[in-house]
């Protein structure tokens, strides 16, 4: 069996062009739509993920603001650059481009964020909400893999759902939206120190890996005819590898997302969306 590809610049294809005319109807009212990103030091991936960002936003009509920090600036420094942000007329969404130097305290610059410009969809204002099943933006990757889900039209109520990683950016939004009320899976979160971590993979019809283990989930994760997503984004010499081991896995799995062109693209179009909502 080989599996169907969930290609997340597909479904980033279908997003981007609804946002585009979301946009464009804004614009017509009077009403600019701006997107705003903080990157601190020189972390080669964060600079690429961050071009990324502002290449969509400026392919969808969104206003692109980039604000940049030198690797030594203070906490301070910091603060003082999300406060300038939240506090100009044309930012709309903004994001802090995480992890930040060593040093300094990124979940601190998230929070100095006004929730109603946060387009991560991370601020502890806009997670309460989320545990509470209020609307707010929701945090990017878990939403765009919420929209993958959807657009390839794969059952999730009643399902078991097994999220692997419980870090605030992805594991533990990712199985609160899985198991809410109107989605209707049930949840196990799962991690590092789960005793056999295999055999609680094994129970999932959905597993997510967003470990940041480079292939770690291999045939023996995954039960057959499960759906698969890969959120790892990790660098080797060999390029970027998913948590998955995609070459094995797609031969167990009934549908897998690949890395790169899979979780990638649709937290970058999730970003477009929290900022036009934002916006509006």
């Amino acid at each position: 069996m080989s599996a169907q590809i969930i290609s997340g610049k597909t479904v980033a294809a279908v997003v981007k062009d609804r946002v585009r005319k979301e946009v464009a109807a804004l614009a017509a009212k009077g009403v600019e739509v701006g997107l705003a990103t903080l990157l601190v030091g020189e972390d080669p991936a964060s600079h690429v993920y961050v071009n990324y960002k502002h290449k969509d936003a400026k392919s969808v009509g969104i206003t692109s603001i980039d604000v940049k920090l030198p690797a030594d600036a203070t906490q301070d420094d910091v603060f003082a650059a999300v406060d300038e942000l939240n506090a100009r007329q044309d930012v709309t969404g903004m994001i802090v481009q995480l992890p930040l130097p060593e040093g300094l305290d990124g979940e601190a610059a998230v929070e100095r964020v006004l929730p109603t410009k946060d387009a991560d969809g991370l601020h502890p204002f806009n997670l309460g909400r989320l545990v509470l099943g209020q609307p707010g933006p929701l945090p990017a990757t878990p939403s765009g893999i919420m929209s993958m889900l959807d657009h390839y039209n794969i059952e999730i109520a009643g399902k078991v759902a097994v999220v692997v990683g419980r870090s605030f950016l992805v594991g533990r939004p990712m199985a609160l939206m899985l198991g809410m009320k109107g989605t209707d899976a049930t949840v196990i979160q799962a991690h590092s120190r789960t005793p056999d971590l295999a055999a609680v993979c094994r129970q999932a019809d959905i597993l997510v890996a967003a470990i940041g283990r480079p292939e770690m989930i291999d045939s023996q994760y995954v039960k057959p005819g499960a759906v698969v997503i890969d959120v790892g984004m990790n660098r080797s010499d060999d390029g970027l590898l998913g948590d998955v081991a995609f070459s094995e896995v797609s031969q167990v799995a009934s549908a897998i997302s690949p890395v790169p062109g899979g979780v990638g693209p649709m937290t970058r179009a999730a970003l477009l969306t929290n900022t036009v909502r934002l916006a509006r």
